[in-house]
């Protein structure tokens, strides 16, 4: 139901392919040996979802530029050509075989081989034997369905959630939490070699020679991995049946009712079963993404875990809210803890969630909450993270390798609204924070008056301009820390910690490829990555987050 901040709900299991005639069926054995095409499963299971969407841009200006030409007939030989060169693969769509998973891509799809020709599978384990049905075939790769476990994986588990099937929030509740943790780390370890070329410690592909071994850690998990999420953003529609919200089916904007998701916690399942009550009550009309008429749009709910407060958004298309006052009662009667309710207006054709206008209907316009005794206001549209438990634990993995000992000047590069600012704040000299986003800026200068800390400063802009600024004044940094959107640190920034020369750098990934692919050019400018700590902000989903220690090189 729900969606991280690196983006998830994405499914290639999409229509069943209509059967032309009676399918063909194989029943091939796979080879299972990890060393026959390893290069090909790589290529097919690194940077999948980025890889496929510059793809799919290329082709289509491709496509327009012959079509410029007036390149038809050269388009429909193209057509004929890679449809020829098709009819030469191992499996063709119906197919039916039976092959060994040996591994699982970045989507949590099982990877297996028939004849040496690589099929995801939704739904597979590593270490079982599956009976599928090809669904699609490319040039070097296919996808299939799972049809039957001739062989189960131990760490196979039954989902617990009813609606797993259904819903892409998330991707692997089939696989035991172990399991999860296991394969996070070793997906890590994957990226650090293949993308980043570095010498995993320990591992088998681990190269001898000069270059010093990198240490990734095993996964931090949590010890309850349910019910860890504060907030909520419900997607509201209509049915027969009147108001419905939930989250969208797997590769639509259908809109599938639901009333508890396992991994929210379970006060924002009943804000959200409240609301649409009410809105049922009322005749609150649903917004509708094909006319643009409607007037919900989602329900979004935030709830500070250590204070109980919450916040309720409710994102409309348009500033009219009929029965506003009943509905504002009911809440205030129902769910006591609520301590804000916000309106945020979105007139937009987008399925940006929120638009530019928000007010308060009731409270105030933020809540408070901790992490660790850092406290935090937050707004309806300020980032703050998810998983409370789990960001303590990211937070003080990087604070323990930034090393400090009160007399460090830090730089904190993408600083949003200086959650790891403040961290680092009570242990260092002086912290400088930096973010584009003026608004969190705005809000991380509010939080640093909120906590009454006055060794830390921030300043809006790009980190690649202002680190370069500051270093004109005087401001020189030991430590620069940086916590990177999923497409990882812009190039000049890189360029920019390479010039400024500081200690040591701590990276707080949220995408391993990216992280690799920025760990290799720190390494070429003369820095050694030490230690990784992979973390798990969000189970039963393929994510995981990673603190690293990047050392100067004194050879350098």
């Amino acid at each position: 139901m729900t969606s991280n901040r690196s983006g998830r709900g994405k499914s290639r299991r999409n229509e069943a392919a209509p059967n032309q005639g009676k399918p063909q069926k194989k029943t091939m054995s796979m080879n299972s040996e990890r060393g026959q095409g390893q290069g090909q499963l790589r290529a097919g299971t690194g940077n999948g979802s980025e890889q496929e969407r510059e793809r799919k841009t290329l082709e289509k200006g491709r496509g327009s530029h012959r079509a410029s030409r007036g390149g038809r007939s050269q388009d429909a030989s193209n057509r004929n050509r890679v449809s020829a060169e098709r009819t030469d693969l191992p499996v063709q769509k119906n197919d039916e075989a039976v092959m060994d998973i040996i591994g699982m891509n970045h989507d949590g799809e099982g990877v297996g081989r028939v004849e040496g020709f690589t099929l995801f599978v939704p739904g597979a384990l590593p270490g079982e034997k599956v009976r599928i049905k090809v669904l699609k075939t490319k040039k070097q790769y296919g996808y299939a369905k799972l049809l039957d476990i001739v062989q189960a994986s131990p760490d196979r588990i039954a989902a617990p959630c009813a609606i797993y099937d259904q819903c892409g929030g998330c991707q692997i509740q089939h696989m035991s939490y172990e399991a999860q943790l296991g394969w996070k780390r070793q997906h890590v370890v994957d990226v650090l070699e293949r993308i980043g070329k570095l010498n995993v410690e320990g591992n088998e592909g681990s190269i001898a020679g000069e270059q010093a071994a990198v240490k990734v850690l095993p996964a931090l998990g949590m010890s309850e991995p349910w019910r860890y999420r504060n907030k909520a953003q419900v997607p509201i529609g209509v049915t027969e049946g009147g108001l419905v919200g939930g989250f969208y089916a797997r590769g639509s904007h259908r809109i599938v009712d639901m009333d508890t998701c396992l991994i929210q916690d379970e006060r924002n399942d009943e804000v959200v079963a409240h609301v649409k009550e009410i809105g049922r009550t009322l005749g609150i009309s649903a917004y509708n993404e094909e006319t643009g008429r409607g007037l919900l749009r989602h329900v979004v709910v935030k709830t500070a875990f250590r204070t109980g407060e919450m916040m309720l958004v409710l994102v409309t298309n348009g500033r009219d809210i009929p029965h506003a006052d009943a509905w504002i009662g009911s809440i205030r009667e129902h769910i006591p803890h609520v301590a804000s309710i916000c309106q945020n207006v979105n007139t937009k054709r987008t399925n940006v969630i929120f638009g530019d206008e928000t007010r308060v209907l009731w409270g105030r316009d933020v809540i408070y909450d901790y992490i660790g005794n850092v406290q935090f206001a937050i707004s309806a549209r300020s980032f703050y993270q998810v998983n409370p438990v789990q960001t303590e634990v990211l937070y003080s993995k990087t604070v323990e390798y930034a090393g400090l000992t009160g007399k460090e000047t830090v730089i904190d590069a993408y600083c949003g609204i200086g959650t790891i600012s403040l961290f680092l704040a009570q242990h260092a000299d002086q912290v400088y924070g930096v973010e584009i986003v003026k608004e969190a800026i705005e809000d991380a200068r509010s939080n640093a008056l909120l906590n009454n800390m006055r060794n830390v400063k921030f300043e809006v802009g790009a980190s690649e301009d202002v680190i370069p600024a500051w270093k004109e004044q005087g401001i020189t940094a030991d430590v620069i820390v940086v916590d990177p959107p999923r497409k990882g640190c812009d190039p000049r920034l890189l360029e920019t910690i390479l010039e400024m020369k500081p200690e040591r750098v701590v990276y707080v990934s949220c995408n391993p490829s990216t992280l690799a692919r920025d760990l290799r050019i720190l390494e070429d400018g003369g820095y050694r990555t030490v230690e990784v700590q992979p973390v798990d902000m969000f189970p039963h989903t393929v994510h995981v987050e990673c603190v690293v220690v990047i050392y100067r090189d004194e050879k350098h």
